[in-house]
């Protein structure tokens, strides 16, 4: 199979005709017939039901519809993994989580550029930690920085430090357990578990956010609250901007990173040692 073939028929699969697969894909209907035929025939099995009003997957072709999307996914990331830039050695993926990109990873990269100017970087953001370990296991990523990894074979998982999110306001004194101006931050499917589980008779809130600086930004210009990673916080609590309401429970995630065992020796000493430096700079203790 190539990945003319895995496309053309996930187009198909998209709009349910060969017809418009061959509008998607830009070639003639004949071709797109010919490549699902192609494809059926080095699979052994039907993967379309053709009638007059389209084509639509079988039991089959609608399992098959999930490799071929990492088929093509893997390629195309491949193609920019190998994509290196004039005067540089080698690319480095990079996946985290969003919280963990706000505040530290962020601060990460120009340490790296400062240091190894010969790796290209390419940042990506996953929000759950499970995805960023399956790119890693699937190759799509060298290294994954996230909460609560779950042990893969041939993956080395090391910590690096400890998250605790804090509630701060600029309320001064929010009524309640988290104010009538709370504002929701999204910081990953973990944070969402322990707040439903220690606020479970909480109010929907009126605003949600899934970018935290955004919502640091909303706290400083308007009277609310809500839960940020100390590290984020320190500086504005320390100027007296913010305010931590110490009778919230605090959420403690530890820290990881994950690579391949065979991930090369001193790339993953540098990364590691920048890491630490920037967790010795950035990182305050509660």
């Amino acid at each position: 199979m190539d990945i003319a073939q895995a496309r053309t028929f996930l187009a198909v699969v998209e709009t349910g005709s060969f017809l418009h697969a061959a509008e998607k894909v830009n070639v003639a209907q004949s071709t797109v017939s010919t490549r699902i035929k192609a494809l059926e025939d080095q699979l052994g099995q039907e993967l379309f039901v053709r009638n007059k009003s389209g084509a639509t997957p079988t039991k089959v072709g609608q399992e098959f519809a999930r490799h071929a999307i990492a088929i093509v996914r893997m390629w195309d990331q491949a193609k920019l993994t190998l994509a290196v830039p004039e005067g540089q050695k080698r690319m480095l993926v990079v996946g985290g989580q969003p919280s963990l990109w706000d505040g530290f990873l962020l601060r990460w990269l120009p340490w790296m550029h400062t240091h190894a100017p010969e790796i290209a970087i390419r940042a990506q953001m996953t929000a759950a930690s499970n995805a960023l370990m399956r790119q890693l296991v699937d190759g799509l990523l060298d290294f994954a920085v996230l909460y609560r990894p779950v042990a893969r074979p041939g993956i080395v998982i090391k910590q690096i430090f400890e998250e605790h999110l804090v509630l701060v306001t600029s309320e001064h004194a929010p009524n309640g357990p988290l104010g009538e101006n709370y504002v929701y931050v999204d910081w990953g499917p973990e944070f969402e578990a322990d707040h439903a589980l220690n606020f479970p008779d909480a109010p929907a809130p009126n605003m949600s956010l899934n970018v935290g600086t955004l919502g640091i930004s909303f706290l400083l210009e308007n009277k609310a609250t809500g839960y940020f990673p100390l590290r984020i916080a320190a500086p504005f609590l320390a100027s007296g901007a913010l305010e931590q309401v110490t009778s919230a429970p605090t959420f403690t995630y530890p820290v990881y990173i994950a690579y391949a065992e065979d991930h090369d020796e001193t790339l993953t000493k540098m990364i590691m040692r920048g890491l630490r430096e920037v967790v010795a700079r950035e990182i305050p203790q509660p």
